[in-house]
């Protein structure tokens, strides 16, 4: 089993039960029913794990949302933040019936968080998370390469999405981390 930054990877077929269940627990609700309730005999996906559930329309984002953190299961991590970012993400009102065949779905499980220095971030591998105070921000690794950010922008963004001033990576009492995701989506 490969280990991803201290998680193991996810196999194809754990990427298609996935990929999978957040479509249909997004159906369910959409039908007013219970969310799929199959639990995966794959052990990487018992573990637990954060996750992101990202969902596009035309390449647009129409609703994120995930934990940072692992407190459940990553399949059941998936399948909340499915109906989530699809339901309750503040950004957007709530996924309409006429929208869902045009959702694509894009999951980022992540590795545990560890503290870095911003000089040790790397672009296209790693997420951060950017703490000061009360206030919290994080940005996906896969952010930084859409928008073709170097390291600093990357920072600055992040603690702009945490409603601090850019740079304030910069400043003592600011704390960093850093994650990697496995990311990977419908076609």
């Amino acid at each position: 089993m490969v280990r991803q930054g201290g998680a193991a990877a996810i196999s194809q077929a754990g990427r298609d039960f996935l990929l999978r269940l957040a479509r249909d627990a997004i159906a369910a609700r959409l039908d007013g029913l219970s969310p799929p309730g199959e639990v995966p005999s794959d052990p990487v996906l018992l573990e637990p794990r954060g996750a992101f559930v990202t969902l596009k329309i035309d390449d647009r984002l129409r609703g994120c949302i995930g934990h940072v953190v692992g407190v459940s299961p990553l399949w059941l991590t998936v399948r909340e933040n499915a109906e989530a970012a699809a339901f309750r993400d503040p950004r957007f009102p709530a996924l309409g019936r006429e929208e869902f065949a045009d959702v694509t779905i894009e999951i980022s499980a992540l590795t545990p968080m560890v503290a870095t220095s911003p000089d040790d971030i790397v672009v296209g591998r790693d997420g951060i998370l950017i703490e000061r105070g009360s206030s919290r921000g994080l940005l996906l690794p896969q952010v930084a390469v859409e928008y073709g950010w170097d390291a600093a922008n990357f920072l600055d963004a992040t603690c702009r999405k945490a409603g601090l001033a850019a740079g304030c990576w910069r400043e003592p009492g600011t704390t960093v981390s850093s994650f990697k995701a496995e990311v990977f989506g419908e076609s």
